[in-house]
């Protein structure tokens, strides 16, 4: 494999984990602003500190998930052309 191909994969990693992590701070801010409201973490409270714990989870999962679609991605099939008996 080639060091282009390694690097662009270990960057779309990257990519999708952060996606991931924006998508958690989002829904943690909202779930954090709406019922969490005395939820405190490292000194702030409710939706900047359910924010901060989505974004923590989100990247967790984004870059487990990226990952494994870069791993398990099935290489595309090749078509033979030659069809003679």
């Amino acid at each position: 494999m080639q060091i282009h191909n390694i690097i662009l994969r270990i960057l779309a990693v990257i990519a999708i984990g952060l996606v991931y992590g924006v998508i958690g701070l989002v829904v943690g801010a909202v779930i954090g602003g709406n019922f969490a409201r005395e939820f405190v973490f490292y000194g702030v409270q409710g939706y900047e500190a359910v924010g901060q714990i989505g974004f923590l989870l989100g990247i967790c999962i984004g870059l487990f998930r990226g990952s494994w679609i870069v791993i398990k991605r099935k290489p595309p099939l090749r078509q033979n052309a030659d069809f003679s008996s």
